[in-house]
């Protein structure tokens, strides 16, 4: 067995071996130990191999998912090892001692899942290959748990930002190749060859060329081939559901680095989770398919005015008709999976509740159809989307008649087809029905004959039907002449044969498993019908979930009372009243009112230099536009009283930074890195929000930095622009840079506390606040005091020399500082105490506190 175990490991290679031996999988040897800490299961040990214990640990088969699920969570692949032949089938062809043969049939992983309980039903599951050639790179993207396939060109600085897009679950690459130090996973070079990528496209869709489904590159035929080999490998030959690949340009989509979208947290926060992002706070989305489509519209807005406008047109039908989108969402609400169902199915793993899953979505879309096919008049995208939810009649018909209404998931104990089918069937059903009937006969004269009136007649998958009785009046039936044959002694139960028990109970049996085969068949050919239709049944998932996300945006609009965006060509941001989605969410679910506020880019207005203090809204006033933009491409409406947006080529986000030690980059280097990526890549026609640009290093070296990156935008890049700053020296540039303006977050010193106000208004911050913004973080009083001389200094040093360190020398350190003004307060205290309040006249006691606030000032 160990020999056997070994050569399948070999195979494995860095996947842990699931090896199946009667209801475990057991594994052995290292996987035994890495198992045994993920799962946290007992490590065990089974004889010996090299003179040394062999570790093992094991998983029951009928729970095996659940323990797949944590394995895959914590990064491992797991190669799933099946025994090919039954025991008995071994021991006939090759001796009572003969090994059952095994065989891996697939392999586990990231990227390949299907099975509902290993996967989130609101988010894509992309598995991604990198393909180079020619010095161009593409990615292709799978997810084959709804057979979605995309390939995209991009260039090699592209690269970072599609798989942040994709977000994948595993990333597959050449050895040595492009996208190497990102993969999850390290395929041979050979698999990424454009001509035989080419050649295996051609073989899975059946096609003698590709030119049906656009223009190859050689990079991206390169990258589908590597996807195609991993696949193949994964599920040993059997290759998943995979639609035509649809070609995307990069162009295609508003451009949006990995860095911004981390920045913005559009999918998933900074933490990687869902909750708090952008999508989190506008999903509204009643399915599964619905969520997945609305972060990828989230992901890659669009740069097709046209394709935009169509899906507003879409939105605006619902946000108008209340009526039409309650209708949609409850009758969506309703409606299972089928696109997932429809993955499981063609990868082999479907059931026969997912065959019902398919009769009841598809029965829902007919339905929705008829429904909306009355709209007057109907949007462009609605009359596009309608067609795919019909034609499905004869299958909705078949499954209707061929499957009972609530089908099982484990095909194995029968019971699936409904009754009227198939009459031959339904035959077998009867017999079997009437042996239970003979041996409930059977049982009640077996009771009458012998005076026992516990005996009863049960059945195991090893005794099969036997007679049971309480040890106690076993002593009857062991008589010769009883009629009953004993087989088997238990602590309180003794079981026993019978001649004609055996007679009915082989007429049951047989019967019982000429039912389950004629409906394994009729399994068979049900989900073949509906692999004949994959591709019709795959439009109808997409429709629906079309329909969802337009739904539930406008959901999203009445809700938040949002506006639908005016696009326009040339480059205006013009945005009043504008919100932040994911802070006034959280805002109104503490009872809070979120502040709305204005922002005007324009060509004479095109950079706007935003001061104020720490707390007062900068950042958040920056990303609530930079999402605006992304929420109108997108085809949202927007979290605005008006908006009225030229189309954003480019999206950057320059927004709070931290060190990435893995790549050996300080919290400054990072800075750098994407401020240069912004000067490099900005258009005419980007949108870029920078926030504390050059705080990172010396204040002389961080203002020289801000004040040439202002300059570059400004004349360089000519972009749309919103720059904060603590600078405040930067505002000199309004003199010389005719498309910047000056605007700042406001706030007030409210007897000696800061008051946020959160509004932009025109013209500079007339200080940064940053002392009160110290004080009110809970500061100690004495470092606050100490910082105020310190700047009394600084402004003092400034203004006579321009030095700004001027004037300090004569400044006593800290401690020093500390001591005198601990020596003042003694003098206020030791005042203090000396007073005979009760004594005090009331001019005495006016001139008394007079003389404190003047003690209390000089400290």
């Amino acid at each position: 067995m160990m020999a056997q175990y070994l050569a399948l490991k070999a195979e494995a290679g860095e996947c842990l071996l699931f090896y199946r031996m009667g209801d475990f999988f057991e594994l052995f040897f290292d996987d035994a130990k890495v198992a045994a800490q993920v799962l946290d299961i007992a490590l065990t040990a089974r004889g010996e191999h090299a003179g040394e214990k062999i570790p093992m640990c094991g998983v029951p088969v009928h729970s095996a998912t659940a323990y797949l699920q944590r394995l895959i969570k914590a990064g491992h692949r797991v190669a799933i090892a099946e025994q090919t032949e039954s025991p008995e089938a071994a021991r006939k062809a090759r001796g009572s001692k003969a090994l059952v043969n095994r065989a891996i049939v697939r392999f586990v992983t990231a990227g390949t899942l299907t099975e509902e309980a290993l996967l989130d039903a609101r988010a894509a599951n992309w598995c991604v290959a990198i393909g180079e050639a020619g010095g161009s790179v593409a990615v292709a993207a799978a997810d084959v748990s709804t057979g979605r396939f995309e390939l995209i060109d991009t260039g090699p600085g592209e690269l970072a930002g599609e798989l942040a897009r994709l977000a994948a679950a595993e990333v597959i690459a050449p050895e040595g190749g492009a996208g190497a130090e990102q993969a999850t996973t390290v395929r041979p070079r050979a698999d990424f060859n454009s001509d035989a990528g080419e050649e295996r496209l051609r073989r899975l869709f059946g096609v003698a060329t590709l030119d049906g489904f656009g223009q190859f590159t050689r990079a991206g035929l390169a990258a589908a081939g590597g996807l195609v080999a991993y696949l193949e490998h994964t599920a040993k030959g059997a290759l998943p559901f995979l639609r035509p690949p649809r070609l995307t340009r990069a162009s295609a989509a508003m451009a949006i680095d990995a860095a911004t979208r981390d920045s913005l947290e559009l999918t998933c926060t900074t933490a990687g989770q869902r909750r708090g992002s952008l999508v989190d706070a506008i999903d509204r989305t009643v399915t599964g398919g619905g969520a997945r489509t609305l972060a990828a519209d989230i992901g890659a807005p669009l740069m097709d005015r046209a394709a935009i406008e169509a899906r507003l047109d879409l939105v605006q039908l619902f946000h108008d008709d209340a009526p039409i989108r309650e209708l949609v969402r409850g009758t969506l609400r309703g409606l299972p999976d089928i696109g997932r169902a429809l993955g499981r199915i063609a990868a082999g793993r479907g059931s026969p509740r997912d065959l019902g899953q398919l009769r009841d979505g598809l029965d829902g879309a007919w339905r929705l159809a008829e429904r909306l096919g009355k709209v007057e008049p109907a949007p462009s995208l609605l009359d596009e989307v309608l067609p795919a939810l019909r034609g499905h009649g004869s299958l909705i018909d078949l499954f209707t008649r061929a499957l009972v209404p609530s089908p099982p998931i484990d095909a194995s104990d029968g019971g699936y087809i409904a009754e009227g089918y198939d009459a031959a069937l339904d035959d077998l059903r009867d017999a079997g029905a009437g042996g239970r009937r003979a041996i409930a006969a059977l049982e009640a004269k077996y009771r009458a004959d012998t005076g026992i009136a516990a005996l009863k007649i049960r059945h195991n998958n090893v005794l099969g039907y036997h007679v049971e009785v309480p040890a106690r009046a076993a002593d009857a039936l062991m008589k010769p002449d009883s009629g009953f044959t004993h087989r088997q002694t238990m602590a309180g139960a003794v079981r026993f044969n019978a001649p004609d028990l055996h007679d009915v109970a082989a007429k049951v049996s047989q019967a019982g498993a000429h039912a389950l085969a004629a409906e394994a068949a009729h399994l068979e050919d049900l989900t073949q019908a509906a692999l004949d239709r994959r591709e019709a049944v795959a439009a109808s998932a997409d429709a629906l979930a079309r329909l969802d996300v337009a739904a539930a945006l406008a959901a999203r609009a009445v809700e938040g009372g949002w506006t639908r965006p005016a696009l326009v060509d040339h480059g205006c941001f013009e945005v009043e009243g504008g919100r932040h989605p994911v802070v006034e969410d959280a805002l109104a679910k503490s009872g809070q009112r979120f502040v709305a506020n204005d922002c005007v880019l324009t060509e004479g207005s095109r950079l706007w230099l935003v001061t104020g203090p720490n707390m007062g809204g900068k950042s958040t006033f920056l990303r609530q536009n930079a999402l605006i933009a992304v929420l109108a491409q997108a085809g949202s409406f927007v979290p605005a009283s008006r908006a009225r947006i030229g189309l954003v080529d480019r999206l950057f986000s320059r927004v709070g930074a931290s060190d990435n030690l893995a790549r050996g980059r300080s919290t400054f280097m990072v800075e750098m890195v994407e401020t240069a990526a912004i000067l490099a890549q900005a258009t005419a026609r980007s949108f870029v929000i920078l926030d504390e640009v050059g705080r990172g290093t010396s204040t002389y070296d961080g203002l020289a930095i801000a004040w040439a990156v202002v300059e570059a935008i400004h004349e360089d890049n000519r972009c749309r622009c919103l720059f904060a700053t603590h600078y405040h020296e930067l505002t000199r540039l309004a003199e010389r840079c005719d498309a910047l303006t000056l605007h700042h977050v406001r706030a007030r010193e409210w007897k000696g506390d800061l008051v946020l106000l959160h509004e932009v208004a025109a013209g500079p911050a007339d200080r940064s606040y940053g002392l009160a913004v110290a004080r009110l973080a809970g500061m100690p009083p004495a470092t606050v005091s100490r910082a105020k001389a310190v700047l009394a200094k600084l402004e003092a040093g400034r203004a006579q020399t321009g030095g700004l360190a001027a004037g300090l020398d004569d400044l006593p350190l800290f401690a020093a500082a500390a001591q005198a003004e601990e020596e003042q307060c003694d003098a206020i205290r030791a005042e203090v105490e000396a007073l005979d309040v009760d004594a005090l006249t009331p001019r005495e006691a006016l001139d008394t506190l007079y003389r404190l606030k003047a003690l209390t000032r000089e400290a």
